[in-house]
C-alpha cells in the first residue's frame, strides 16, 4: 500500500445517482478515474492490470446503512475482488489507513521473506495501523476457502516475481555502480506506479547501505528524480 493522489472534484454522476433509490456508484466516470488515481493497481495489495476491479468503500456502507458513505467520493477506491472479499470482515469496519490522506510507509513496513508476507507498524500504536498490517497479510496468505487458496498464492507469487526483478537489477548495480541504465530501471520499479512498490521501496530503505548511489532516490521524491537522470 503506497500513497495514491485523488483527483478532484468527484464524478458527476456521484451527485445525481445519490438523489435515486438504487442510484449506482460505479458510473463510468467513477470507474474511469478511480482506475487512473489508482494506476489499475489495487490499494490494497498492489496488484497491476486488475481483471476483477471493484469500486471499493474504505468505510463500509453496510447495504444503505450508512448513505452518506455509498456516494462519497473520498470514500471509494479501487480494488481487486479478492481484496475487497478478505476486506469484508466486521473487524475492519472502523476502517484503515486511508491512503489517499496517509502516506502507508510513514507507518509500516513491507517485507517478504520466503512464502512469509509480513507487515510491522513502525511504533505506532494506532489500532487502525494494525488493522491495516493484518488486512495487508491478510490478503496474501488468507486460504480459508478453496478460491482463497488459489488467489492468495496468486498474488504472492506474483510479489516474489516482481522482487527478484528488483533483486537482480540490485546485483547488476553492485556490479557496476555507475550504470545509469541500471539506477533508471532501478527507480522505475520503485515508482508507487509500480506493481507492489511499497515492498520494494521498503527493502531498498532496509539495504541502503549496501547501494549508497540510491540514497538520494529512496529519501527523496522518487517520481520526480527519475526524470532527471
Amino acid at each position: 500500500m503506497v500513497k495514491v493522489e485523488r483527483s478532484f472534484l468527484a464524478p458527476e454522476s456521484l451527485a445525481e445517482e445519490a438523489k435515486k433509490i438504487t442510484g449506482k456508484y460505479d458510473k463510468r466516470d467513477v470507474i474511469e478515474r478511480l482506475k487512473k488515481d489508482f494506476h489499475n493497481k489495487c490499494y490494497i495489495c498492489e496488484m497491476k492490470k486488475l481483471q476483477d476491479p471493484n469500486v471499493e468503500h474504505l468505510l463500509p456502507h453496510k447495504n444503505g446503512k450508512f448513505p452518506e458513505r455509498k456516494f462519497d467520493w473520498n470514500n471509494l477506491f479501487w480494488s481487486c475482488s479478492h481484496c475487497n472479499g478478505v476486506k469484508n470482515n466486521s473487524k475492519y469496519d472502523e476502517g484503515i489507513i486511508d491512503c489517499c490522506k496517509q502516506d502507508p510507509e510513514k507507518y509500516l513496513n513491507f517485507q517478504v521473506k520466503d512464502d512469509n508476507v509480513i507487515i510491522s507498524v513502525k511504533g505506532f500504536n494506532d489500532d487502525i495501523y494494525k488493522k491495516t498490517a493484518l488486512l495487508i497479510e491478510e490478503v496474501f496468505s488468507l486460504k480459508n476457502t478453496g478460491m482463497r487458496v488459489y488467489t492468495s498464492d496468486n498474488r504472492l507469487k506474483l510479489l516474489q516475481k516482481e522482487i527478484n526483478i528488483l533483486y537482480n537489477q540490485l546485483e547488476k548495480l553492485h556490479n557496476n555502480p555507475d550504470s545509469k541504465v541500471t539506477i533508471r530501471t532501478i527507480c522505475s520499479l520503485l515508482r508507487r506506479e509500480s506493481a507492489f512498490a511499497a515492498f520494494k521501496r521498503c527493502y531498498v530503505r532496509e539495504h541502503i547501505n549496501e547501494y549508497p548511489q540510491l540514497q538520494n532516490y529512496v529519501c527523496l521524491d522518487i517520481e520526480t528524480l527519475i526524470y532527471n537522470l
